[in-house]
């Protein structure tokens, strides 16, 4: 694989990294409050034993005893310590993998091959001498290559004819 090509992957590769940083980062941000104005998302019932803050429901006929043998609600589930440890280390890895994929195409960049304007304009002077040289190849055989069909033509058409007009081939 050329130098050129390696960048593009690596480029690739970076971009790739880029995107699932940014979007881990955002999936597991914690919510932030926008204004002291606004509820905190986190909180969003700040007087929990303030029972003018608890929102009321007017009771049902017969509730009383739905609710007595209903079971308690579940509670919510905490996050075990090593999924918190994780989710704090993974920014880092990420951070790490593109650091990483960023000093290889640097690395990439720093093997190219450098050369003066004029060394590139005498490359390019080179490369298309050489491909005129080909082209001309390339015409001189498809001339050859039409001058073929023809002939092609020219006894496909006699072997029709003969076999049209039944006669034998001379």
């Amino acid at each position: 694989m050329d130098i050129i090509s390696q960048l593009q992957e690596q480029l690739n590769e970076m971009a790739m990294v880029a995107v699932n940083t940014f979007g881990t980062l955002q999936r597991d941000a914690p919510p932030v409050r926008l204004s002291s104005s606004y509820p905190d998302p986190l909180n969003p019932n700040p007087n929990p034993a303030d029972p003018a803050s608890q929102p009321q429901a007017p009771p049902a006929p017969g509730a009383a005893a739905a609710a007595a043998a209903a079971p308690p609600p579940p509670q919510p589930t905490q996050v075990p310590p090593q999924t918190a440890l994780d989710l704090a280390e993974q920014p880092k890895a990420m951070s790490h993998a593109l650091v990483l994929a960023a000093k290889k195409f640097d690395a990439l960049v720093a093997a190219l091959p450098l050369s003066s304007e004029e060394d590139q304009l005498k490359r390019i002077q080179e490369l298309q001498a050489e491909n005129e040289v080909v082209g001309l190849e390339l015409q001189k055989q498809l001339e050859a290559a039409e001058l073929e069909l023809q002939q092609v033509e020219v006894l496909f058409n006699e072997a029709t004819d003969n076999c049209i007009n039944l006669k034998k081939p001379d």
